[in-house]
């Protein structure tokens, strides 16, 4: 059994086709995905619960993998939390958790306290995203920002001064600049204002948060004037209700994508996405065949569920850590 917070109409779509890319691969002689290879066993003959919590931009993907995992493994129960990637870190470094699903590397406060806990773990890069600036559709002359741009709308010293899109580029109607986005504990929060400001956590903080990345689309999707920030398969899974732009980040305008993620000309907004493992819990049998089965499909996985895909040599490096796990 599998909670899913959030997107079950993505999930469900990308559990048909990777189900599918899956049994394509396999030439449609077996029922389902293949749980073996390190660590893994017979699929079905694990049992018992998996616990995951975190990101927000994570947690699709990783209920879509919890999915397909249960189809072979119905004895295990495996559940997806979203309380952002700090709030899933909270939990994990409290040893409530197994895996932590997260939109950023792990900062060193939180390494402090999963090691004040006694908590090992090891990270895992599970897919890429493109972290998108997006509009209302109504908006039809923002097609694409500078990062000056997104920092004249963004910084801290613009809460309350800058609230008219006329003022972010004098070409710019003048029309209210409406501002929604992630809270404080999420990943996305985090690499954003990192990007953008140049601090983690610089930000105004007059805008409408919230640690629901489906709130973020709602309020944009209502307002002419909003605009917003996250991850790529929300925009993918909102098409029609919001719409992307292009972001300059001083080599020309260019648009979130799986290909300028990988090829780096989405800069400074492309980034790695990750599951953190706790190493002792990654010796039960559940969730040592959860996580082999998540990185022995992870890119099927990315795929289907409108994620991008690993690189070659970023899927060699997450097999090869898992088998460094199970070893």
């Amino acid at each position: 059994m599998t909670t899913i917070r959030r997107g079950s109409r993505l999930a469900a779509a990308g559990v048909a086709a990777v189900s599918a890319l899956l049994l394509a691969g396999c030439g449609g002689q077996q029922t389902g995905p293949s749980t073996t290879g390190a660590g893994g066993g017979e699929g079905g003959q694990a049992s018992g619960q998996v616990r995951a919590d975190g990101s927000s931009t994570v947690a699709p993907l990783t209920s879509a993998a919890a999915e397909l995992f249960g189809a072979e493994n119905p004895n295990v129960n495996v559940t997806v939390a979203t309380s952002g990637t700090g709030g899933g870190f909270e939990q994990f470094c409290s040893g409530n958790t197994d895996i932590s699903n997260a939109s950023r590397p792990i900062g060193e406060d939180e390494i402090a306290a999963c090691e004040a806990s006694g908590i090992g773990f090891t990270e895992l890069q599970v897919a890429n995203d493109a972290l998108s600036v997006v509009v209302n559709p109504a908006n039809d002359f923002a097609q694409c920002l500078t990062v000056e741009q997104l920092q004249t709308m963004w910084s801290p010293a613009s809460e309350g001064t800058i609230r008219n899109w006329n003022q972010v580029d004098p070409s710019f109607p003048d029309t209210p600049l409406v501002l929604f986005g992630p809270g404080s504990d999420s990943g996305t929060f985090d690499y954003f204002t990192d990007a953008v400001n140049g601090e983690e956590g610089a930000t105004r903080t007059d805008y409408s948060a919230s640690e629901d990345d489906n709130v973020v689309v709602q309020g944009v999707a209502g307002d002419p004037g909003a605009t917003a920030y996250f991850g790529l398969s929300y925009v993918l899974e909102n098409e029609g209700r919001v719409r992307p732009v292009a972001i300059d980040g001083g080599s020309g305008c260019v648009e979130p994508s799986a290909g300028t993620v990988i090829d780096g000309t989405y800069s400074p907004l492309g980034r790695p996405l990750f599951i953190y493992v706790n190493n002792e819990a990654f010796q039960r049998p559940e969730v040592t065949e959860f996580v082999n089965f998540y990185a022995q499909n992870a890119n099927e996985i990315a795929e289907a569920a409108d994620f991008i895909a690993l690189s070659d040599e970023q899927l060699a490096q997450l097999r090869s850590t898992v088998d460094g796990l199970a070893g």
